[in-house]
């Protein structure tokens, strides 16, 4: 008997197998192929858990198909500009170039020991130059395809970072990095024409199988389709050459309950109105500086302001509305204009009955005719399926839906020649224009007589200079004149440089693609391209499923369209899981003012709950995500050199399903510890050497049904399922009576079932019972089906008739354990999400079929 000693063997067979270039990906057209990718990090310089976990389920994918006879491709790269890295270095004087690369260093030199299967050949940073070389390429394509433009735009401005923001980057009204109130402002930008496919990324959610419901739906949400009815106020006294002002709803139904029209602060009547009128000119610009989130705007004080004009009912012309400047009207939305329907709008009513409006009721509910008044609290909103009664209609019904209102009233409008349906789209076009030096330089100049000439391909990679001056607030691009003054790459008189970079949500947006060939001398060689796209698995978290994914989306779109992807990629990825985090309780003191202060777990009696140094009793909060301000983080570092990589690994994988959170625990890690060392102990009490023609018949069916469990948990994602018939297949084989060479037959089989999930130990044990070659490169096994035709059955199961999954039963289960088991498959489950299915029909031996 030995001990383990996962110091020794783990870095023996990462050295084996970098010196064999196992994980090198080569294309070969006489294998399939398998692109795995997980998000790629940020160089922060720390690994944490987080990272432990979504790349330790990537490698169990990685290196199943490997097994499998896939060319399996599994790179590594960095997220590397953005605002963290230039804030470092402003905070140490230094150029955070240094800051990124010696971060980069650090965290592959934290990962490496994991074991992952890599290919570190293919290794890039985003802010390699040879990178963002082919970013500008790209972007200059796109420009030809009128897919970049440039415009005067209200834009978010974060004070702080000192930088334009997009939608997505404002969180409750704050910067989502410096936490700054985010400001409205005018700038001049350039623009990704995201919206040229709204509809097209909308109606491809529907065929994406592979993809989480909640991310689809999130996605779903963020395009926003609606259809509304457009249609003109007329102003009762024209302003210059503004003779009405033009209304998208898409609530027209409620027009007859209308109160007032407000417009944006930034529509054209507004700032034409506030030339002439200093105080309108203060409210528009307080407006401006405040929140722009839909939470702010939703939930925030109503602000607002009378412009004393009027317009007149488009249904009847003796109606007169007052028209108001309003704080929670966008001109990024729709027309920048509305109708106010206080009875049936919550923002609506909170205004009207700040300013005294009045409100109009045009809806009841049949079951509750209770009508909105100015003291009730809840603006009555129709349900779009449930009938209510139409009060103040006009057309001669009496009772219709939300859903029939609204389209009853367009096609009245149409006919009757006053308004027209319009569908619209909440998505708008993607601002990639950003004032600060670490990111990439926007391929632009600007010239007195040429205008915005992008530069020529032949000078790109446009490089940032390293002498910059960060102590300055503002974009140091914009002082380096050196770098700014240029000469027209048209023309060749003076110009300058764009000194705007790049939304650091560009870089990540394409990556997958350089992944399949980093030294292309173009965006993608085609013909790798063309080999390993689509990537086949994709994990990241769910924080991504806008920000990330749609802008991916956008840009295999853009890439296909400028030549540098095929049609098959525009949907870049085949199948997304959103893993959980990584959590770990919380420990805190209080100090002589009542204010929390936070330890690390090291630092506490786990037993007696006191700090190891005072003795003083700590406080144990609920499990949450590790963070640094809470201190609840654990050091993968720390773990590795402790119990080894494959104890981090197995644990990561073992204690929760992969879509959960799962909870960090000294216990748990040091109980996988125990349990691997106590499969070598096993192994290790066998003689390799030891002749014997024993065949056990139970134990090969036990190892039979191992394959086929371990092998469809592993296919469904099901990590822990799969490690949960890993420790049954263990124990059996421990207590069986058969001989050794039974036992050493099935403790290879063991071996390679465990090695995705624990490769060097896999490995080791491999080596010892005198395995083939390497283990890593040995083909996955195969069970022998006819052992098990006796017991089981495989069984498909479908979704709406959809053919989703298939499991493997006893012949003797009852119909519910047959239910029960379909709707805990992973793939069933992951499908599902969070419906309830209304359905599931099992036709004994030959299908279960769920309804949804």
């Amino acid at each position: 008997m030995s001990r383990y000693n996962p110091k020794a063997i783990e870095k023996h067979w990462q050295s084996n197998w970098d010196e064999n270039n196992v994980f090198k990906a080569i294309k070969d057209n006489s294998k399939p192929k398998y692109y795995v990718l997980e998000m790629f990090p940020y160089p922060s310089g720390r690994i944490h858990m987080g990272h432990v976990r979504n790349y330790t389920m990537g490698d169990v994918i990685a290196r199943y198909k490997l097994a499998c006879g896939f060319s399996v491709l599994h790179p590594m790269g960095w997220d590397a500009f953005g605002m963290p890295a230039e804030n470092a270095a402003m905070a140490i004087g230094a150029n955070p170039r240094e800051w990124t690369y010696s971060n980069i260093s650090d965290m592959r030199d934290q990962m490496k020991p994991l074991g992952l299967s890599i290919d570190w050949s293919r290794e890039f940073a985003t802010c390699d130059p040879e990178y963002y070389g082919q970013q500008q390429a790209l972007f200059i394509d796109m420009l030809k395809e009128g897919l970049v433009y440039r415009k005067s735009a209200t834009v978010n401005w974060d004070p702080v970072d000192m930088t334009v923001l997009a939608n997505e980057q404002v969180i409750d009204g704050k910067g989502w990095r410096s936490g700054a109130p985010v400001e409205r402002k005018e700038l001049t930008q350039w623009f990704f024409k995201i919206t040229e496919y709204s509809e097209d990324l909308l109606q491809s959610l529907e065929n994406m199988d592979n993809w989480p419901n909640k991310v689809k739906l999130m996605q779903s949400n963020w395009i926003g389709k609606s259809r509304g009815l457009e249609l003109k106020f007329n102003l009762k006294k024209p302003i210059s050459s503004i003779d009405a002002i033009d209304v998208y709803t898409t609530r027209p139904d409620t027009l007859m309950g209308a109160s007032f029209v407000g417009i944006s602060p930034n529509h054209p009547l507004s700032k034409e109105l506030e030339i002439v009128n200093p105080k309108l000119a203060k409210f528009n610009k307080s407006i401006r500086q405040a929140g722009t989130s839909e939470e702010i705007l939703e939930k925030g004080e109503k602000k607002g302001f009378d412009t004393g004009l009027t317009v007149k009912h488009p249904l009847d012309e003796s109606w007169e509305l007052p028209v108001w400047v309003a704080n929670f009207i966008l001109m990024d939305y729709g027309t920048g204009a509305i109708f106010a329907c206080p009875a049936h709008d919550q923002r609506d009513l909170e205004f009207c009955q700040k300013y005294e409006l009045p409100i109009i009721d045009t809806f009841l509910s049949i079951e509750n005719p209770s009508p909105v008044t100015a003291t009730t609290s809840d603006a009555f909103i129709p349900p779009k399926t449930e009938k209510v009664k139409w009060v103040n209609h006009f057309a001669n019904i009496s009772e219709a839906t939300g859903q029939e209102a609204v389209d009853i009233t367009i096609d009245i409008a149409e006919k009757d020649g006053w308004g027209k349906a319009v569908t619209q789209y909440r998505l708008r076009d993607w601002g990639l224009s950003r004032q600060r030096y670490w990111g990439c330089p926007i391929p632009v100049v600007h010239c007195k007589g040429c205008g915005a000439v992008p530069e020529k391909k032949e000078n790109l990679p446009l490089k940032l200079p390293e002498d910059v001056n960060l102590d300055v607030p503002g974009n140091p691009l914009d002082r380096h004149l050196t770098w700014k003054e240029c000469l027209c790459p048209k023309c060749g008189n003076a110009a300058q440089r764009e000194t705007d970079t790049m939304d650091t949500f560009v870089d990540s947006s394409w990556y997958f693609a350089r992944f399949t060939d980093p030294k292309s001398k173009s965006p993608t060689n085609l013909d790798e391209a063309n080999y390993w796209m689509n990537v086949d698995q994709y994990i990241g978290g769910v924080e991504h499923a806008i920000l990330h994914l749609l802008y991916s989306r956008f840009f295999a779109r853009a890439m296909h369209k400028t030549g540098h992807l095929q049609k098959k990629s525009v949907e870049p990825f085949n199948a997304l899981f959103t893993q959980g985090m990584v959590t770990h309780a919380i420990y805190q003191t209080r100090d002589k003012n009542d204010r929390a202060v936070f330890h690390l777990p090291e630092s506490v009696n786990h037993e007696k709950s006191i700090l190891i140094a005072t003795e003083e009793p700590v406080e144990i909060l609920s499990s949450a995500k590790m963070s640094k301000s809470k201190k609840n983080v654990v050091d993968p570092t720390d773990i590795i050199d402790q119990f080894g990589a494959d104890t981090a690994r197995w644990f990561v994988l073992s204690d929760s399903p992969p879509e959960r959170d799962v909870e960090w625990t000294a216990s748990g890690a040091e109980a996988a510890w125990k349990f691997l060392g106590k499969v070598w102990r096993s192994v290790s009490d066998l003689d390799p050497k030891l002749e014997s023609l024993d065949q056990d018949q139970e134990l090969n069916k036990a190892t039979a049904k191992a394959i086929v469990l371990i092998t469809d948990a592993i296919e469904g994602f099901a990590f822990n399922k799969a490690i949960a018939h890993i420790y049954e297949f263990f124990n059996t084989i421990n207590k069986s009576s058969a001989g050794p060479n039974s036992k050493k037959k099935s403790f290879l089989v063991l071996a390679q079932l465990m090695s995705p999930m624990v490769p060097h130990l896999a490995e080791e044990i491999w080596q010892f019972l005198g395995g083939d070659g390497l283990l890593t490169l040995a083909k996955w096994p195969e069970a022998d089906t006819a052992l098990l035709k006796m017991e089981t059955t495989t069984i498909p199961i479908q979704i709406n008739g959809k053919r989703r999954a298939e499991i493997i039963i006893q012949s003797d289960l009852s119909h519910e354990e047959v239910k029960k088991l379909a709707l805990t498959n992973s793939n069933i489950s992951k499908t599902l999400g969070e419906s309830q299915p209304k359905k599931v029909i099992y036709v004994p031996g030959r299908i279960v079929n769920v309804v949804i």
